[in-house]
């Protein structure tokens, strides 16, 4: 797991997936065209697309040729028009044309003209642009409300975000002003007042006041979810508490960030799933796995990520990873697919 890029938004990866009344609906693919399934993996928008993304409320972005926007019935809300787009975050999502970005509402009406080299997703009413090889943060209305002057940024959380000034991360607040004086290698986002950085190579914990929690001395170490933090001791993975000390003990190859009380972990080679006391609540089995989402977590059977689920309770997968629908091991005899997918998408392509 890299971490060294923690400033970054830290959906990528995350299982996203559209509200339909209790259903939820996933991009898939068949026969290089994207649309959409349900949980069932009934097909509720057949394919159409040249490329579809996951929903952020009511939309989602999807390709014919240019982008524009669908709703869950697969009609365009939002015309086609685009040279890329991204999901919406806070009733603005960003898009790019000529090789600029800016931003629309969900009317596709311009908020924001395309002028800026580069933008990321609004998070606390704030987003990160860049201009003249430098970023700065704008206000919904356009306005630079933080001139572009560092060399990198992340998102604000907790009312801070990490800043670059030459090879160091500071953090600053939404006046642009910086609260945490640039002094360390890298820096992650503020999750339940802690945020992961490294100095020297190694990483540890700060609070919003740039007192060290936690003192550098993992070899990575990502953010606390629920009191929770995965960190690596040599070439092993536990999980510490908000004081340092390891709850669950050093043991995986690999670890992830707790999502709906699972994280996953690599152990022999497969990922599986483990609760917060470290127990396997889904045996290591899997060549990938993502976060779960809405009560489902997207896994690899047979070589990369194709239409395999896994749930909670029982797996939902499909063992041959050339994928032939979801399947249910509440009843594994019970073949419960409706469709054949190519495969499946999850994560935010823009991020």
């Amino acid at each position: 797991m890299k971490l060294s890029k923690l400033f970054l938004p830290l959906t990528l990866g995350l299982l996203c997936a559209a509200s339909v009344g209790a259903a939820t609906l996933f991009p898939v693919v068949m026969g290089g065209r994207w649309g959409y399934a349900d949980k069932s993996g009934k097909i509720i928008v057949n394919p159409q697309f040249d490329r579809a993304e996951v929903f952020s409320g009511n939309l989602a972005a999807a390709k014919l040729d240019k982008w524009g926007y669908v709703d869950n019935t697969g009609h365009f809300l939002i015309n086609p028009q685009f040279d890329d787009a991204t999901m919406f975050s806070e009733g603005l999502a960003e898009v790019s044309v000529g090789g600029k970005s800016g931003y629309v509402d969900t009317s596709g009406k311009y908020v924001v003209n395309p002028q800026f080299d580069e933008a990321r997703p609004f998070v606390e009413k704030l987003a990160a642009v860049k201009l003249d090889h430098h970023w700065g943060f704008i206000d919904k209305t356009g306005k630079i409300v933080i001139n572009p002057q560092f060399d990198d940024v992340g998102g604000f959380s907790d009312g801070l975000a990490a800043a670059k000034l030459g090879k160091v991360y500071g953090y600053v607040d939404a006046s642009g002003k910086f609260v945490i004086n640039p002094q360390f290698d890298h820096a992650g986002e503020f999750k339940e007042g802690l945020a992961a950085i490294s100095l020297g190579g190694h990483w540890g914990f700060i609070d919003k006041t740039g007192k060290m929690v936690i003192n550098p001395q993992f070899d990575d170490a990502s953010f606390f979810v629920k009191g929770l933090a995965p960190a690596k001791l040599g070439k092993v993975w536990g999980y510490v508490d908000p004081s340092g000390k390891f709850a669950i003990n050093p043991q995986f190859d690999d670890a992830g960030t707790y999502a709906e009380g699972l994280a996953r972990v690599k152990s022999g080679g497969h990922w599986g799933y483990v609760d917060t006391q470290g127990k396997f609540a889904i045996n290591p089995q899997f060549d990938e796995a993502m976060d779960f989402s809405n009560g489902l977590a997207r896994v690899g059977l047979g070589g990369g990520f194709t239409s395999n689920f896994t749930g909670r309770k029982s797996a939902m997968w499909t063992p041959t990873g050339i994928t032939s629908g979801i399947r249910t091991s509440k009843s594994l005899s019970e073949d419960h697919s409706t469709a054949t997918f190519d495969t499946v998408m999850s994560y935010n392509r823009s991020l």
